[in-house]
């Protein structure tokens, strides 16, 4: 649960830093609209960020549906290759910033829990006493 609320807040905190990258700036945009949308798309994040729903596969889907919007919102009104570019390059960012905090938390902890032993999964002070 703790890795998916860590991810979450590192890649919250990259993205809203300030930035001179134009792509992390459309990033940014794309993130408020998001959040401006409502409904499932507020309260999915709302709920990953406070541990109601720790889903690592929540997280990947808000993540995926953020940088679609950004590509999308990139490309509209009229596609054109230097718009097509730039949303190559703003998925790049949104990549380069997500992918080293998933693999810093494990992504085998993160995406496969029951898969790793489990000494690594009790916590300290709970174990069982025979």
């Amino acid at each position: 649960m703790s890795s998916t609320i860590n991810t979450l807040a590192n890649v919250l905190h990259k993205v809203l830093s300030a930035s001179s990258d134009p792509a992390m700036e459309d990033i940014q945009q794309a993130c408020f609209n998001y959040m401006k949308l409502g409904g499932v798309f507020a309260c999915g994040l709302s709920a990953l960020y406070s541990g109601l729903s720790p889903r690592p596969l929540n997280l990947a889907f808000h993540f995926l549906a953020i940088s679609i919007y950004a590509v999308g919102l990139m490309l509209l009104p009229f596609p054109s290759p230097k718009r097509l570019w730039n949303g190559a390059k703003l998925l790049w960012v949104g990549l380069s910033i997500v992918l080293p905090f998933i693999q810093s938390e494990g992504v085998r902890q993160m995406f496969f829990p029951l898969t790793v032993p489990a000494y690594y999964r009790t916590p300290p002070g709970n174990e069982r006493k025979p």
